[in-house]
């Protein structure tokens, strides 16, 4: 589907099929069709929770794919993909692709809502000055985001690996972590002043519900979890991502329902509060 049928407020669904910024193992950037093909599975339905049915919405529009080559040229791209959604006043919900996406599609959303705040899902804080060499590493993205002012405020949520270097790092940008050992989920997401970008890391999930990521990490969060803080933020989603879906190392399929499950629950209030 061309980006430029889309209307004011519709969803807008795009894959961006791109892992080249993945530090331990590729795959990625096969996920957004099987992401799609668990949304589609008739062992469930489209409808969240709240009884909004993405099968029959006529706001929710599937734009397809984007297929980023592997250089930084092609990658920074990706800004200019989740422009031409903007540009029709529409919402951009973004497949990733690995986490690296975040900053370019952070871009084009600060050109037209200046710095929003964003709620941050991941087992880790991705705030790396330079890791492995890379300034792009999926590992980076909120580093590049912060140093750039594109949000007003940044709260990662679910976090347990925080190294030196990154407990320095979210000093440096003012970063309000929930870390996962004394989280409340009570209260996260009840504070923002104005709109909210989600940038939803599967891996923030316990490896027991989401096994299908690259980078394991035990003692996560569970969807409830994740949908509960989603469901209750009072704020107006502008655009959301979710990322580091590793088909090649899913079991069952089971974390792609996961994945759609989380789609429908953003997707779901996106229309419901739009």
């Amino acid at each position: 589907m061309n980006t430029a049928s889309l209307n004011k407020s519709d969803v807008a669904l795009i894959g961006i099929m791109s892992d080249a910024n993945s530090s331990y193992m590729s795959g990625a950037a096969l996920a957004p069709d099987l992401i799609r093909e668990s949304l589609h599975c008739e062992s469930s339905n489209r409808y969240s929770e709240h009884g909004i049915d993405l099968a029959s919405h006529p706001r929710f529009l599937d734009v397809g794919n984007r297929e980023i080559e592997a250089d930084p040229t092609s990658f920074m791209q990706i800004e200019g993909h989740i422009a031409e959604i903007l540009e029709q006043d529409a919402l951009p919900l973004v497949l990733g692709g690995d986490h690296s996406i975040t900053y370019p599609v952070m871009r084009a959303i600060n050109r037209f809502y200046g710095p929003v705040n964003i709620l941050h899902f991941d087992a880790h804080p991705d705030l790396y000055d330079d890791f492995e060499g890379n300034p792009y590493s999926h590992a980076s993205p909120l580093a590049r985001v912060m140093e750039e002012g594109l949000a007003g405020r940044l709260v990662p949520v679910g976090i347990r690996t925080l190294s030196k270097h990154l407990r320095e790092q979210v000093v440096r940008f003012g970063v309000e972590v929930h870390e996962m050992w004394n989280l409340d989920i009570e209260s996260v997401g009840r504070d923002f002043d104005g709109p909210v970008y989600l940038s939803i890391d599967l891996d923030a999930l316990d490896p027991a519900y989401a096994p299908g990521v690259s980078h394991h990490e035990p003692g996560g969060m569970s969807v409830r979890d994740v949908l509960g803080i989603i469901q209750q933020l009072p704020n107006e989603i502008v655009g959301a991502d979710i990322v580091e879906y590793n088909p090649t190392r899913d079991i069952n399929g089971m974390t792609g329902m996961v994945a759609a499950k989380i789609l429908k629950e953003v997707a779901g209030k996106m229309l419901r509060d739009s």
